[in-house]
């Protein structure tokens, strides 16, 4: 895998999925959208067309683990989600600690002033883009 190339990060719901995408040389994450999950058939065709048309290289799947450090069955969902992906996109995938990155977005969204539906409409957008900066300030250990 080169290192180099936009990554996509992933903040999984499941129902809506935050994404995030880094620009080539993996400095910077910006928040992308959030999906509405549908049928598994309708995801595969968002995803392979996602990382099709914005190039991405590899995908970071933010891991909810408890806060003692231990997987508990959100973290279950998110590897058996990311190894879907991982199958479905052809692309590497490396799970991250995600621990307070939804906080994290919260209360972003709440110092610039957003109103709850706003802040609610971008917040896994925003908590999958603190995850990827994470990683990306991590050096982006364990690939992709």
């Amino acid at each position: 895998m080169p290192g180099t190339g936009r990554l996509l990060g992933v903040d999984y719901g499941a129902v809506r999925v935050g994404l995030a995408l880094s620009d080539p040389e993996r400095r910077l994450a910006t928040p992308y959208r959030m999906y509405e999950r549908h049928t598994e058939e309708e995801d595969a065709a968002f995803f392979r067309e996602l990382v099709t048309r914005e190039r991405v290289q590899g995908i970071v799947i933010g891991l909810p683990r408890l806060m003692r450090g231990a997987e508990g069955v959100s973290a279950e969902r998110a590897r058996r989600f990311g190894d879907w992906l991982a199958h479905v996109t052809g692309l590497p995938v490396v799970y991250w600690d995600e621990r307070l990155t939804t906080r994290a977005a919260e209360r972003a969204l709440w110092q610039a002033g957003l109103p709850h539906k706003q802040r609610k409409a971008r917040r896994d957008k925003v908590a999958a883009a603190i995850l990827l900066q994470n990683y990306l300030d991590a050096g982006c250990p364990f690939g992709p």
